[in-house]
């Protein structure tokens, strides 16, 4: 992943590190854009640590404003690692679609070799066979279209319960941390969906997927500057270690008991781990070379993949909608209007409801457009050299898309840009699934998220049921406008404080 805040004493050492690189060397390397073929411009870089410094608290808000005056297409050195970001539609486009088969590897970093059994999960193995064979795997068995509809029950039964809770706390007029309890809800979600039912594997999984995103998300130096690996001056190593030992155990134990199960065999509601096992049991006994042989170690790091890609970023997504939603109460008033008409107001929304509330589906565009999940695509790693718009771009080279500067972009989005203004996706055909590259969460092209239609679903189904059966208001009088609005960076990129609100009951049910 792209660096998440550096802070000051990580500054100091690439500083010393530069230093005594200075010394060794008593001369200054030639710079690299004054030679050889022409790469995109970008800021100069210093020795050892590159750009670093310049990335700050916020990377994708420093790396927009160099774009401003570098261009959409522009190269930084971030330690021994050259980078390209890449910042506009168009330029997304060229990256992802028209040259997709040259960029469509991913570097290869400490947290996936660590925590992802040697990168073998989906989100950041390598391009290549395996990960062709992972891709086909979990798109046929874990995320089609059957596969998605067999567990709305499990949702159904997750909104309840929220729903119930939240009325409590309406009656007794509390405010409620809004942050919290999507990331329960969501994880809740997310863990019965995996697991099943059984509330003891969430406590054993819960602190490690937290963990597990902390140092997924966390600044490593190591990674862009390979010779400090061994030192482990941040001590990151030693705690990815740690997590994959002890997931490990806790994945053996909970994949242990399903096999176990005297019901596994029985007509029940079964969650991931039960179809990969009896995918497994196909897997032993079949004679065909090509498809993928499932074993444990797949399963476990297909999980790893899925704890981190569902476990925070629909919540976050929710999140900020609602946060929009406060600042904004008049849009606020049409989503719940439409609701209305559409749904009624003596039960509560279900999924198919979902397709006919067209003004909630531009509310959560905009949220993409102006609060992506995460603010750059999982990095990309360029296969062999290539030139792109007269620009030479290197083998090994990282691939930064910068999504939040996108959804920006005021050659794209009119000078109202910076504004939450949902209805200029109204008479528009642009969609959130890959094929416009003027708002694309989930990515696009061969490295797309295959889980999209899932998450969408969670979002549209929890953020639905939050307008329709409660008006919100925030706490101790405060104006909408005065409404904490910064965010923080890290592997996803919620609100830097919680978002508190006050729900009413609104239904006549």
């Amino acid at each position: 992943m792209l660096p998440s805040p550096l802070s000051t004493l990580f500054v100091l050492i690439g500083f010393l590190v530069s230093l005594i690189y200075l010394l060794r060397t008593t001369l200054w390397r030639p710079n690299h854009r004054n030679s050889g073929p022409k790469l995109p411009p970008g800021p100069p870089a210093l020795p050892v640590i590159g750009n670093l410094h310049m990335l700050g608290n916020l990377p994708h808000r420093a790396l927009h404003h160099l774009a401003k005056r570098y261009g959409p297409i522009m190269s930084m050195k971030l330690g021994y690692v050259p980078v390209i970001v890449v910042s506009s539609p168009q330029a997304a486009e060229l990256f992802l679609k028209t040259h997709d088969a040259i960029f469509a590897s991913r570097p290869t970093v400490q947290s996936s070799l660590y925590m992802s059994y040697g990168a073998k999960a989906m989100g950041f193995t390598p391009y290549g066979p395996y990960w062709r064979s992972v891709r086909k795997f979990c798109t046929l068995h874990l995320f089609s279209g059957s596969k998605v509809e067999y567990f709305a029950p499990m949702r159904r039964e997750e909104i309840a319960l929220v729903v119930g809770s939240l009325r409590n706390a309406a009656a007794a007029r509390e405010v409620v941390d809004v942050s919290a309890m999507l990331r329960e809800v969501i994880g809740n979600m997310t863990f019965k969906l995996l697991f099943g039912p059984s509330g003891s594997k969430e406590a054993d999984v819960k602190p490690l997927a937290t963990e597990f995103l902390n140092l997924a998300g966390a600044f490593n130096i190591s990674d862009f500057v390979p010779w400090l690996a061994p030192l482990d001056i941040q001590g990151l190593s030693r705690r990815m270690k740690a997590l994959s030992r002890d997931m490990d155990k806790v994945l053996n134990k909970i994949i242990d008991e399903h096999e176990n199960d005297a019901q596994w065999q029985k007509e029940r509601q079964r969650d991931f781990i039960d179809v990969m096992l009896s995918l497994l049991k196909e897997s032993v006994n079949s004679d065909n070379e090509q498809e993928l042989k499932i074993d444990r170690t797949n399963m476990k790091a297909i999980i790893i993949d899925m704890l981190a890609g569902g476990f925070d970023t629909a919540a976050t997504t929710i999140e900020w909608t609602m946060s929009e939603l406060l600042r904004h109460p008049r849009v606020m008033k049409c989503v719940q209007e439409e609701l209305q008409s559409v749904v009624g107001m003596t039960r509560m929304v279900t999924e198919a409801d979902l397709p006919k509330l067209t003004y909630l589906e531009m509310v959560i565009k905009e949220s993409f457009r102006l609060h992506p999940v995460a603010p750059f695509l999982i990095p990309h790693e360029s296969m062999e050299d290539i030139t792109i718009d007269g620009f030479h771009i290197p083998q090994k080279s990282r691939i930064f898309v910068n999504s939040w500067a996108i959804g920006r972009d005021p050659n794209t989005w009119s000078d109202n840009a910076e504004e939450f203004f949902p209805k200029r996706f109204e008479d528009t055909n642009i969609d959130v699934r890959g094929q416009d590259f003027r708002l694309i969460p989930f990515g696009s092209g061969r490295r797309g998220r295959p889980g999209m239609q899932l998450g969408l679903i969670i979002v549209r189904l929890v953020l639905a049921q939050l307008l329709h059966c409660f008006n919100w208001e925030l706490p101790n009088g405060m104006h909408p406008t005065d409404l904490d609005m910064q965010e923080v960076f890290g592997l996803t990129t919620p609100r830097a404080n919680n978002l508190l609100a006050i729900p009413t009951y609104r239904l006549l049910c």
